[in-house]
């Protein structure tokens, strides 16, 4: 369908995650490229020798200053031209630390994700948040 995000068998190059808390998804607006100026979740590309979730604790730890555990599978989606990106998406409750956005961060807030229609987002963020949350209501 023309509204899923694409999804791709390729091994990820980068890793993002949905952390949820009450209902509400943790979101990022971009300070740099890609994706400048627009919301969407933490993350980032995986470094040499990483495993996609090693990629996906890191990136939240430098972003958000925020320690994630059981980061849960979610899909890969293929983002930028001819999907130069292949984001693995994670979803956790299972978080501790204090927030601290990056300079990477030019905002963050809590976000409950049916008001998301009223921000500028990454490419059909709304579609990998409803899988994000589908997953964690398995348990």
């Amino acid at each position: 369908m023309a509204n899923e995000p694409q999804l791709t068998d390729e091994v990820p190059n980068a890793a993002s995650v949905a952390i949820v808390r009450d209902g509400k998804v943790l979101l990022i607006k971009r300070a740099f490229a890609p994706y400048q100026h627009l919301w969407t979740l933490p993350g980032g590309r995986i470094e040499p020798g990483e495993s996609i979730e090693q990629c996906a604790i890191r990136e939240i730890s430098e972003e958000v200053g925020l320690t994630i555990r059981n980061p849960r599978p979610v899909m890969v989606q293929a983002l930028g031209r001819d999907g130069t990106f292949r984001l693995a998406v994670f979803a956790t409750r299972d978080f501790s630390g204090q927030l601290r956005a990056s300079d990477e961060v030019a905002g963050h807030q809590w976000m409950d994700p049916a008001a998301l229609i009223a921000l500028r987002t990454t490419s059909r963020l709304d579609d990998v948040l409803a899988r994000a949350f589908a997953v964690l209501a398995q348990g």
